[in-house]
């Protein structure tokens, strides 16, 4: 039986986003793009400036539901804003969270 060693280096390994808070923020961030349909809507939501839920729903083979659920936990994130427009919601892209995210993303090894 073989002994395991460490070969890791003072120094080697070091983690990454640097902060707590910093790796905290990246998991909500995966977590909440952790579904294809999820990256579909922001795919989606990514070539246009704004647009109804309805609008998702014809581009995704989901219920009406199903993609409100979904942009719900986008708009948790942050990833996805939106604001009500009569009966309706307007949804659009947060271009600086997913700047955030892809910037987190970046610190990785």
């Amino acid at each position: 039986m073989a002994t395991c060693r460490s070969s890791v280096s003072p120094g080697e390994g070091v983690i990454s986003p640097s902060t707590g808070e910093e790796r905290e923020q990246l998991a909500i961030f995966c977590k909440a793009l952790a579904h294809p349909a999820r990256i579909q809507i922001v795919q989606f939501l990514a070539g246009v400036d704004t647009c109804f839920c309805g609008d998702i729903v014809k581009q995704l083979p989901l219920a009406q539901s199903t993609v409100s659920q979904h942009l719900k936990i986008l708009k948790e994130a942050g990833i996805v804003q939106g604001e009500i427009d009569g009966p309706r919601t307007c949804y659009w892209l947060s271009r600086e969270r997913l700047a955030q995210f892809k910037g987190l993303m970046a610190q990785l090894p």
